[in-house]
C-alpha cells in the first residue's frame, strides 16, 4: 500500500469516529461505480509516493501545458443525474465540482462550500455557504442550483440510477421523492443563493465524502430546461464549473478535450491548457501511441505487462475495484439455469483466477475469492476488513463437477447454454474468451455464448436484465464495506439479477441501523452478508481486484489517482522536463 493512502486511510477511520461520537451514530447509503470491463487503456493515474512511481510531483511547469491520453471506453452520459460509469464520473470529476472535492491526500475539503458546514448537534441538518464561483458562462453558481440537481437526480421521470440509491434512506423524503412524491418534501433547501440546507434521515457518518461525488453536483435550472432533450448531448450543451471545460465531443464519439477553465474559482491552481483523450481499446495501439510519443500514458496487459514490467517509466497501483461474474436468474420474466444454487456453485468455481491474473492480466491485478477488496477499509485498530472471512470461493474443478452434476439433476437438464455479456475491448475478448475455454472444459454440457458490446451497450442491457452471465466491475463511491455489501440487497437498483436472500437483507439493513454505534458487531454483519452472498448463495462469482500497470512519460507530474469517486485529478497536474 502507498504511504500516501495509508496516511488518507488511517486519517478517515478517525474523522469516522469522530462523527460517531458527535452524531450519535448513524449509516450507509449505497454506493460503487460501474467500471469497463478492462483497464489496458486506463487513463492516467500515477503511484504517488510508492516505489514504482514515475510522475511523482518534481520541478516546476516549464514546457507547453498540454496532457495527451486515451481512455478504454465512449462516455455513456455526461448528464451529472444519469452517469453511473466510470468514464463518466472520471470526466465530470475534472470538468465540474460539487460542494466537497477528494484533495491531494483523498481528503474530502470543501470545493463549492467555503468552509465546513454548520452540523446540528443531533448530526441531522448541515447548513452549506456556498463561495463566489461562476459556471463557465459566467453565471453565478447558486444554492438553487444544488436544490434543483439533487431533486432532478429523483425525479422519476429522469429515470436517475444514482440519485435513489445515494440519497434514498440518506436523505429527508428522498425515498417518497424517487418513487413520484412531492418534491418539495425532500431536505435539500436553498435558503437564499448562497445558503443550502440538507436534513438526513439519519445521522451519516461519512457524509462529507458523498458531497465529494458526481450525483451531489449542482446543475443550472434555467440552461438545462433551455436545453431540454438537447442538454448533456454533446459538449456544447453543458455547463462546467471545474478545473476544466469539456470540447470536441460529439455525444458518442472516440475523442474529446478538456481545456482549462477560466471562470474556475481556484483556476491560478490549474496548470494544464488542454487535456486531449482519444478512446483505444487495442493495447498494443495505445502503445504505439505511446511511443511514437502522440500520447503520454499506455495501459499494460498480458504479454506487453510482462515485457514492460521492469521499464522505469512503469507505474503500478493496487485498486479497490472488483471484477465478477453476475448471475442472472431471471431473463425476460422466465428462470435460467442461474437459479439453481449449485448450477451458480459450479460456474463460481470452475475456472483458474490465478491463471487469469498472471497470464491473461499480467499487470498486477489479485485472484479474488471475496467481494469487499483488500486494502481498502481498516478498522480503527488497523484491521483490515478482508482479513474477517479471507478466502470465500476459489478455484476447484472437482468441487464444480459435483455441484454441476447435482445441479443439472435438479433442473431435468443434461446440457445448457448460456450467455456471457462482456466488454468489446481487446483484454475484455481474451479474459471472455478464457473463461469460456475453462468453463466449458471444466463442466461437462456447458456451451458459454460470448456476447461482446461497447461498455454503453453492456449498462443498457443490465438495466434492462437482458443476459445470462455478465462479466461486471465495481469501484467504491465511499472507504466502507458498505458500498460494495448493499450493491445485492432485494431490489436494489444495481441488482438486476433477480437475487434475494431475506437473512442477506436483514444483515444489511442492521449494519446500517442499530448496529451503527457498535463497529465491531456492524463489520461482522457485513462479513456474514457478504459470505452467504458468495459462499452460501454463490449469487456472484468474484474474479479479480484490479491492478493498473502502465508506461506514463516522466515530464508528467503530480496527477492524483482516488481510491472511489473520480478516478483521477487533473487539477494538480502539470508537464515538467519535456524535451
Amino acid at each position: 500500500m502507498k504511504n500516501s493512502k495509508l496516511f488518507w486511510l488511517l486519517g478517515l477511520v478517525l474523522v469516522l469516529s469522530i462523527f460517531l461520537a458527535a452524531c450519535g451514530g448513524g449509516e450507509e447509503t449505497d454506493g460503487g461505480t460501474e467500471t469497463p470491463d478492462s483497464s489496458e487503456t486506463d487513463t492516467s493515474n500515477t503511484d504517488e509516493g510508492g516505489d514504482d512511481a514515475a510522475s511523482t510531483e518534481g520541478g516546476e511547469p516549464d514546457a507547453e501545458q498540454v496532457l495527451n491520453l486515451v481512455e478504454g471506453a465512449e462516455i455513456p452520459s455526461m448528464d451529472s443525474a444519469i452517469a453511473e460509469d466510470s468514464v463518466a464520473f472520471n470526466i465530470l470529476n475534472n470538468v465540474n465540482e460539487g460542494l466537497f472535492r477528494l484533495n491531494e491526500e483523498n481528503v474530502a475539503e470543501p470545493a463549492l462550500a467555503e468552509g465546513e458546514p454548520e452540523v446540528s448537534e443531533d448530526g441531522l441538518t448541515y447548513t452549506f455557504k456556498l463561495r463566489d464561483a461562476n459556471w463557465s458562462d459566467g453565471t453565478p453558481i447558486t444554492a438553487q442550483d444544488f436544490e434543483f440537481a439533487w431533486k432532478r437526480a429523483l425525479d422519476p421521470e429522469v429515470g436517475s440510477p444514482y440519485g435513489p440509491y445515494m440519497m434514498a434512506g440518506t436523505i429527508k423524503g428522498a425515498t417518497e421523492v424517487s418513487e413520484g412524491g412531492d418534491p418539495s418534501e425532500l431536505g435539500v433547501v436553498a435558503e437564499d443563493e448562497k445558503t443550502l440546507v440538507v436534513t438526513l434521515e439519519r445521522p451519516t457518518p461519512y457524509f462529507m465524502s458523498l458531497m465529494a461525488f458526481g450525483t451531489f453536483y449542482p446543475q443550472n435550472e434555467a440552461f438545462v430546461t433551455d436545453k431540454g432533450d438537447d442538454y448533456a448531448s454533446n459538449s456544447d450543451n453543458l455547463l462546467y464549473n471545474g478545473p476544466f471545460m469539456l470540447t470536441n465531443w460529439d455525444g458518442t464519439g472516440l475523442t474529446w478535450t478538456m481545456e482549462k477553465n477560466p471562470e474556475y474559482w481556484d483556476a491560478e491552481t490549474v496548470q494544464l491548457e488542454t487535456i486531449n483523450v482519444d478512446v483505444v481499446k487495442e493495447t498494443s495501439t495505445a502503445l504505439n501511441l505511446y511511443q511514437s510519443g502522440e500520447k503520454d500514458r499506455a495501459g499494460l496487459s498480458g504479454e506487453f505487462a510482462m515485457q514492460y514490467a521492469d521499464d522505469p517509466e512503469v507505474v503500478k497501483e493496487l485498486e479497490p475495484t472488483l471484477f465478477y461474474l453476475k448471475f442472472n436468474q431471471e431473463r425476460n420474466g422466465e428462470e435460467t439455469p442461474l437459479a439453481n444454487v449449485n448450477i451458480r456453485k459450479a460456474i463460481s468455481m470452475a475456472f483458474n483466477k490465478q491463471d487469469l491474473v498472471d497470464v491473461v492480466l499480467a499487470n498486477g491485478s489479485l485472484p479474488a475469492n471475496y467481494l469487499v477488496p483488500t486494502e481498502f477499509t481498516f478498522s480503527e485498530d488497523g484491521e483490515d476488513f478482508r482479513e474477517i472471512n479471507g478466502d470465500l470461493t476459489g478455484f476447484d474443478a472437482a468441487q464444480a463437477q459435483e455441484f454441476w452434476a447435482t445441479g443439472l439433476e435438479e433442473i431435468g437438464e443434461t446440457e445448457v447454454t448460456l450467455e456471457l455479456l462482456g466488454g468489446d475491448s481487446e483484454l475484455a475478448g481474451k479474459m471472455d474468451a478464457y473463461l469460456k475455454e475453462q468453463l466449458e472444459t471444466n463442466l461437462e454440457g456447458l456451451t458459454v455464448n460470448l456476447k461482446a458490446v461497447p461498455f454503453n451497450v453492456r449498462l443498457e442491457l443490465d438495466e434492462a436484465q437482458d443476459y445470462d452471465i455478465q462479466n461486471a466491475g465495481w469501484g467504491p463511491d465511499y472507504q466502507d464495506p458498505m458500498t460494495f455489501v448493499d450493491l445485492f440487497v432485494t431490489g436494489a437498483s444495481h441488482n438486476l439479477m433477480s437475487y434475494s436472500n431475506e437473512e442477506f437483507d436483514s444483515l444489511v439493513e442492521q449494519a446500517k441501523g442499530e448496529l451503527a454505534q457498535d463497529p465491531a458487531a456492524r463489520w461482522e454483519a457485513m462479513a456474514e452478508a457478504e459470505r452467504i452472498l458468495i459462499e452460501e448463495d454463490a449469487a456472484i462469482a468474484p474474479i479479480y481486484q484490479r491492478a493498473t500497470m502502465a508506461l506514463q512519460k516522466p515530464y508528467v507530474q503530480n496527477i492524483i489517482s482516488h481510491p472511489f469517486g473520480g478516478d483521477y485529478s487533473y487539477k494538480w497536474a502539470y508537464i515538467s522536463g519535456k524535451e
